[in-house]
């Protein structure tokens, strides 16, 4: 399964575009545009399967820097700002990573 079979390839590609220049990567900003905010609890966690690339059932911090690239493979890295305040906003049980849970919750609270 790949991304765009659950989200809109325009979508994605306007929500990756908008936040191209760093440090202006805004997590709640990109969940709506990129459509996942209206997709069901079931669409974000495979969303939430398909970034969390060594299959560990998290997405660590290493793994949230290139989460623009789960969306389209030639964009940027997120900096190490942004990935820590990414990984702040989804890690409720604070052990430096962000399981399905966290994620769907995250997007909700978008």
């Amino acid at each position: 399964m790949s991304i765009t079979d659950l989200l809109g390839a325009e979508d994605i590609k306007k929500a990756v575009a908008a936040f191209a220049a760093a440090e202006s990567f805004n997590h709640k900003k990109f969940f709506e545009m990129v459509g996942l905010k209206k997709k069901s609890k079931q669409d974000v966690e495979k969303v939430f399967h398909i970034l969390d690339k060594d299959k560990s059932g998290f997405i660590e911090e290493d793994e949230l820097k290139f989460i623009l690239k789960g969306f389209v493979p030639d964009s940027r890295d997120l900096s190490d700002k942004e990935t820590k305040i990414l990984l702040a906003a989804g890690d409720k049980d604070g052990d430096g990573k962000i399981g399905a849970d966290e994620f769907t919750a995250l997007v909700a609270e978008s």
